[in-house]
């Protein structure tokens, strides 16, 4: 829940000092997948195309327990209510609430259709999410792009590698955009400075732009005592938080970025890390807790917040 006190976020930097977002025209996509991003973009004005996502995979991911700080959002409708009221670019799924909750919304939610993914009970040592869904799948219910989670850093990344490749041949066979979920994991990254680091979270943006994801989610770098075992010259490197997500938007290169918004938290840090998020090359937001775990009333007071900052910061789609 917030506090009740409105902590105002920071200004927005003048347009000269933002770092631009890739066009979409830039992207290299076919007609299909350009066609279906565009769908998704919206507030076409004077600095980017932008995406607001509302994900509800993390009863999959994380259990239950994710729904009891607000009892009404284990119920799927809470989300695609808020979806649909608060003028959501789309909600992120799997593919058992897509069947059984996703016809009443079709035509006014757009659907991401997440393909893989794996329950928190197993350690993270060897992280690997096998297939839930397929690209079939998405076309089939209407979706206009699919997501798949890549654990950069896993001993099991080979598999991973495989099975991503497999998935993105079948997306463009359907002109079906790819979203990445882009998370570094596994024991070797514990040993290199935490799945948080900057080094981390940079490499697995330039992981998931080599490997063809259109989109990647990505989380915001955390400094930490840990950064010193990050291998050089991340250990050495001294950057400001909205200088290290800068430097992660320019690894993912022409792949869109969509920050994670993680556990939920005050509103004010809330909106200092969407405004910063923007001015580093952000074309948009992937919040899920931070959204459903409030009050509908509140959730869409704060939607409206993200509206008018999105607004702010964008420009028409190439």
């Amino acid at each position: 829940m917030g506090t009740g006190v409105r902590v105002p976020p920071p200004s927005p930097l003048p347009v000269a000092a933002r770092h631009s977002r890739p066009a979409l025209a830039s992207l290299g996509l076919a007609p299909g997948k350009k066609a279906r991003l565009k769908r998704l973009l919206y507030h076409h004005g004077p600095g980017g195309g932008t995406l607001l996502v509302l994900p509800i995979d993390q009863g999959l991911e994380h259990g239950p327990a994710d729904f009891f700080a607000n009892p009404a959002s284990l119920d799927p409708d809470y989300q695609f209510e808020l979806a649909r009221e608060g003028r959501f670019s789309a909600i992120a799924l799997h593919i058992g609430l897509a069947q059984k909750y996703f016809s009443a919304y079709a035509g006014e939610v757009p659907l991401i259709l997440k393909l893989n993914g794996k329950t928190s009970i197993p350690s993270d040592a060897q992280a690997f999410s096998p297939m839930t869904g397929s690209v079939e799948d998405a076309v089939r219910l209407g979706a206009d792009a699919v997501g798949y989670t890549v654990y950069v850093g896993s001993p099991s990344q080979d598999r991973d590698f495989a099975q991503f490749r497999e998935m993105r041949e079948e997306a463009e066979r359907f002109g079906m955009p790819v979203i990445v979920w882009a998370y570094p994991r596994g024991e070797f990254i514990a040993k290199k400075g935490g799945r948080e680091s900057l080094f981390a979270i940079d490499y697995a943006a330039r992981v998931a732009l080599e490997l063809g994801a259109d989109i990647v989610k990505l989380n915001y770098p955390v400094r930490s005592d840990k950064d010193r075992e990050s291998p050089a010259p991340y250990n050495t490197l001294e950057l400001s938080a909205g200088e290290a997500f800068r430097k992660v938007v320019e690894s993912a290169g022409r792949a869109l970025v969509l920050v994670s918004g993680g556990e939920k938290v005050e509103d004010g840090e809330l909106l200092s890390k969407v405004r910063m998020s923007m001015d580093a090359g952000a074309t948009g937001i992937i919040f899920g807790r931070n959204m459903w775990q409030r009050p509908k009333a509140e959730a869409l007071q704060m939607t409206r917040e993200l509206h008018a900052i999105f607004r702010e910061y964008s420009e028409p789609p190439g």
